[in-house]
């Protein structure tokens, strides 16, 4: 059977069928959808324990990163049976990611990627890059990680970005908070503050707000609050807290991107995120364009998911909070005034 006729295969049990397997997604590069498959089975026991239980949002490019894409988040009406999935309920105003124009209440009924058919099934879309909520089915109005997306501005160096994420490491060890870090697969880093899921959307995005605003003090000749990317200082990291809301999604860790090289979003060891900070690179894409559909799977049968026990510790945000009044006095009352 050649690479351009359907496949059939059986994944989990389920018996699916793979077509235009010979397309090609990246035409710099040559990969194909059969390769974008056959990247997201060999990652599946890494990616699923991140993937699982929560909303899905695909961003499908059916005709390659060079042609044009869409995000999914309702599930296709094609949608095989054995596929979870959620229904959520969307109302107009509130600050969830899926809005309507109409102010009656909407319903989505998102996939959930538990396991590995799922995955597959998904790839065999091309939906490329995959967007999670930061809560579960269940409870999804309670999120079990914080998000801080630092996002390297026109002329940001390499170091600059290592040294904002380093110091963000820091500010949350001073209140008690321990930290995860992983390339967003694109040019920025994504921190990572496991929780305890007791917190709702509101307080959650609250204290990341408040985390940013001090560490922007710390650090204002570095960083930036400035949501319009027009308007951010050269050379600077947009601290990124308005990711923390209901139905806002964070790239998984493991998805690829669209763009040529293939790279993918990975965790991080922190001594990583040191050595960056001593880099002498212009930019920062060439760093993180090194994590691939290529390389990737070989390096985590190696070094494992750095992430395996990252839900199994969910911190409580009381005590951070308390130490905070303290450690951040200056930026509270500035966000206060």
């Amino acid at each position: 059977m050649s690479r351009a006729a359907a496949q059939t295969v059986d994944v989990d049990g389920r018996t699916l069928t793979l077509s235009n397997r010979d397309k090609v997604l990246w035409p710099q590069d040559g990969y194909t959808k059969a390769d974008l498959v056959a990247y997201y089975r060999t990652v599946a026991p890494y990616m699923l324990p991140h993937l699982a239980a929560r909303p899905l949002t695909l961003q499908r490019y059916p005709d390659g990163i060079g042609g044009q894409s869409f995000f999914e988040k309702n599930a296709p009406r094609f949608l095989p049976a054995w596929v979870p999935t959620v229904t959520v309920t969307s109302e107009f105003g509130r600050h969830e990611t899926v809005r309507f124009a109409s102010a009656a209440p909407r319903t989505v009924r998102f996939i959930l990627c538990n396991d590995e058919a799922t995955l597959v099934y998904v790839a065999n879309l091309a939906a490329i890059v995959l967007h999670v909520w930061t809560s579960r089915d269940g409870s999804l109005d309670v999120p079990d990680f914080l998000f801080f997306d630092l996002d390297p501005h026109d002329g940001c160096t390499l170091a600059t970005l290592g040294k904002v994420a380093l110091a963000l490491r820091d500010a949350l060890t001073e209140i008690g908070l321990r930290a995860l870090v992983k390339s967003s697969g694109g040019s920025g880093l994504h921190v990572i503050v496991p929780l305890a899921p007791e917190y709702d959307y509101d307080f959650c995005k609250g204290f990341a707000e408040l985390v940013a605003r001090a560490l922007h003090a710390r650090l204002p000749d570095r960083t930036t609050l400035q949501r319009m990317p027009a308007r951010r200082p050269l050379g600077t990291v947009y601290l990124d807290y308005v990711q923390v809301g209901r139905g806002k999604t964070m790239v998984a860790p493991y998805s690829v991107r669209a763009r040529d090289g293939a790279p993918v979003s990975m965790p991080l060891e922190w001594s990583e995120v040191e050595a960056m900070a001593r880099k002498r690179a212009a930019g920062t894409e060439g760093e993180f364009g090194r994590f691939s559909v290529k390389n990737v799977p070989p390096l985590l049968r190696k070094r494992g998911d750095l992430w395996s026990e990252a839900g199994q510790d969910g911190q409580r945000l009381e005590p951070a909070l308390a130490l905070a009044r303290t450690a951040f006095a200056a930026a509270s009352n500035a966000a206060e005034r």
